[in-house]
């Protein structure tokens, strides 16, 4: 008999610890409900899901909701990072857009004047047409960069004679730098091969070219080095002093160079030509020294075919 009643507290006291174990979880898991619906109103906050039961399973329970919740924070960061740095290139495309057509409207409005002579009409109409090939060269950026992002031209590599594509680009750039009288200094050229696709080279020394005519204030300096398995694209050309925090930013395609020098352009061609330079497997970077402004790539050199990058 009293075995039976022994057994019996015992059973009782098991089953008491049992169901006050189970009211803790379960004050704990309606606490933490609580918790949740905070975190959802407020999800800007630092909020996390906390125990007090320190029950094993219910503790990794918390851990991957915690996770789940940190993982979801960090993807609203970035849409928000997205969403503001999409919102200032709409505001940059508006306005490097609009500068220019609003140049056009008032020229063409300035033709139809009576008291407008033949020789200011000529000028007016040399404006407007710059105004037009400012224009199309902006539309073209974003045209070519939207393809390059979206992968819409696939990357090519083969042999690329890079000293000889160099050569033909200044030549018809030639009259460019006579008349912004810049001095070219280009270094001697040997025969340079390098493991590349040939229109994203082409593109990639028409933006750099451009820059150096929209920005160089009296020489424009090439130079090839062969570096063992690389082959370093060296430009240099004097600029406006630049600070280090425009040095930084000088690849984000939302920066803007002082429009005042740059004729209305926009500041994507170094973006483009970063984005060309990956893709291929190379890198691109730049510094300044007092007023030398200094831009390297490095490409693979031709011997290098069938490695890969």
């Amino acid at each position: 008999m009293n075995g039976w009643v022994i057994a019996s507290i015992g059973l009782v006291i098991v089953c008491s610890v049992c169901i006050v174990k189970l009211l803790l979880i379960y004050w704990d898991i309606k606490k933490m409900t609580q918790q949740l619906e905070g975190i959802i109103h407020a999800f800007g906050t630092n909020e996390v899901l906390y125990t007090n039961t320190h029950h094993p399973v219910l503790s990794q329970f918390i851990l991957k909701i915690n996770q789940l919740i940190h993982l979801h924070k960090q993807n609203q960061q970035l849409q928000e990072g997205r969403e503001r740095k999409l919102k200032q290139e709409i505001t940059n495309i508006s306005h490097d857009l609009r500068t220019p057509l609003t140049s056009i409207k008032g020229f063409s409005e300035l033709l139809t004047d009576p008291t407008v002579t033949s020789e200011e009409k000529e000028r007016y109409i040399m404006i407007i047409q710059k105004k037009i090939d400012t224009l199309t060269t902006q539309v073209n950026q974003f045209y070519e960069l939207s393809s390059i992002e979206s992968s819409d031209q696939p990357i090519q590599l083969e042999n690329v004679l890079l000293n000889q594509l160099i050569e033909e680009k200044m030549v018809l750039f030639y009259q460019d730098f006579m008349a912004a009288h810049l001095e070219v200094r280009i270094s001697e050229l040997n025969e340079v091969v390098v493991f590349a696709d040939y229109k994203a080279v082409d593109r990639i020394l028409l933006n750099l070219i451009q820059n150096a005519l929209r920005y160089a204030k009296s020489y424009f300096e090439i130079e090839l080095l062969k570096e063992d398995e690389d082959v370093r694209l060296r430009m240099r050309n004097d600029v406006v002093q630049l600070d280090a925090d425009v040095l930084a930013q000088l690849f984000n395609r939302t920066y803007r160079v002082d429009t005042s020098r740059s004729d209305g352009q926009l500041g994507l061609g170094l973006h483009i030509v970063q984005q060309l330079v990956e893709q291929q497997g190379g890198k691109v970077s730049a510094q300044v020294e007092s007023d030398c402004f200094q831009i390297d790539i490095l490409f693979k050199s031709g011997d290098q075919i069938g490695k890969s990058f």
